[in-house]
C-alpha cells in the first residue's frame, strides 16, 4: 500500500528521507569535522612549539619521533621561495571547498570535504600569522618518520580526505548523494512495452 505521496505505509519498509533533511545532515558533518580537524591541527602545533622547543622526543625510536621544524613550502620542503603562491593556492581552496559543501548531501563526501577544510584551513592559518610575515608564514610541523617530510596533523587530515575523494569517485557517489548507476537509470528511455 502506498500513501499519496508515494511514501510506504508499511512499517517494514526503508524510510526514505528528506532530501533536505539529508542535506542538513551532511553539512552538519562537514561543518563539525571541518572544526574538528582545524582545532585538533592547530591545538597540536600550539602544543608541539611549547613541549619540542628543547629538541625531539622519540616516541618509537628513529621510527617515530617528535621534531620541530618550520616549513615555508610545501611537502618535502619544495618550493620554499613561493610562500606567498602557497597561501594564495590555500585560499583558493578553502573558497572551492566552501563553494562545493553548499551541494553535499553524502556522509562520505561530508567528511572528506570537512577533513580537506580542517587540513588546508590549519596550514593557511599557519601561513597568514606565523614569522617571519604575515601571508608568507612558515608551517609548524613535527610528526617525523623515516625517509619522509616532517609533517603535521593537518597534512593528514589532506591526505585522507584525498583518499576518501577518490573512493567516492570510485565508488560512483555524487556529492549529492546518488550514485552513478542511478543517475544512469533515470536517463536511460522507458522500455517499449510493445517489444
Amino acid at each position: 500500500m502506498q500513501a499519496a505521496r508515494g511514501a510506504s505505509l508499511n512499517p517494514s519498509d526503508p524510510v526514505d528521507h528528506d532530501p533536505a533533511s539529508r542535506r542538513l545532515d551532511a553539512r552538519l558533518v562537514f561543518a563539525a569535522v571541518g572544526v574538528l580537524a582545524y582545532a585538533l591541527d592547530l591545538g597540536s602545533k600550539e602544543w608541539a612549539m611549547r613541549a619540542l622547543a628543547d629538541g625531539d622526543v622519540p616516541l618509537l625510536g628513529d621510527w617515530f619521533t617528535l621534531h620541530l621544524t618550520f616549513n615555508p613550502g610545501a611537502a618535502f620542503s619544495t618550493g620554499t621561495d613561493f610562500t606567498i603562491v602557497f597561501t594564495c593556492l590555500a585560499m583558493l581552496a578553502v573558497v572551492v571547498v566552501l563553494w562545493l559543501s553548499r551541494r553535499v548531501r553524502s556522509t562520505g563526501w561530508a567528511v572528506a570535504l570537512g577533513l580537506l577544510l580542517g587540513g588546508v584551513g590549519g596550514n593557511l592559518t599557519d601561513r597568514i600569522v606565523r614569522e617571519p610575515e604575515p601571508f608568507h608564514g612558515h608551517v609548524v610541523d613535527f610528526l617525523m618518520l623515516p625517509n619522509w617530510p616532517v609533517f603535521n596533523v593537518a597534512d593528514m587530515c589532506i591526505n585522507v580526505a584525498a583518499g576518501l575523494i577518490i573512493l567516492q569517485t570510485f565508488r560512483g557517489v555524487a556529492l549529492d548523494g546518488t550514485r552513478d548507476r542511478d543517475r544512469d537509470t533515470d536517463s536511460a528511455p522507458a522500455a517499449d512495452p510493445e517489444q
